[in-house]
């Protein structure tokens, strides 16, 4: 069973960095693609990037130039690197896996294994 978890989420100021983690402890992810979600309150959960096995990213528009994913398949982990953070990047984020995932979008529907979500708050 394949069990993702986040960490690194936390209270930051607007134009600060957080650096997200999210690990699936003794279960390989060399064939999953990997993607990155946030939900704000009230409104929908949203694609902000993701990865696939080889190594190949995607970022929406949002955070392009801010963010950067990456991988470690030695660690089964995969982090997001979130740089001059905005007020609107507020929300719970989750990582999620899945085979093949990642083709050409951040789209949840080529996910089936989801983490539990770290709250990410940018506020003064």
């Amino acid at each position: 069973q394949l069990h993702l978890v986040e960490s690194g989420g936390g209270l930051v100021q607007p134009g600060g960095s957080l650096r997200l983690s999210c690990a699936a402890p003794g279960y390989g992810l060399d064939y999953h693609g990997l993607g990155w979600f946030r939900q704000a309150a009230g409104k929908e959960r949203e694609g902000v990037s993701c990865i696939t096995s080889g190594g190949t990213t995607v970022y929406v528009d949002s955070v392009k130039g801010r963010f950067t994913i990456s991988r470690d398949n030695a660690k089964d982990t995969v982090y997001l690197q979130m740089n001059a953070l905005k007020p609107e990047d507020t929300g719970v984020y989750y990582c999620a896996a899945g085979i093949g995932g990642c083709d050409g979008a951040v789209s949840a529907p080529e996910y089936n294994h989801w983490g539990q979500g770290t709250q990410v708050t940018v506020s003064s």
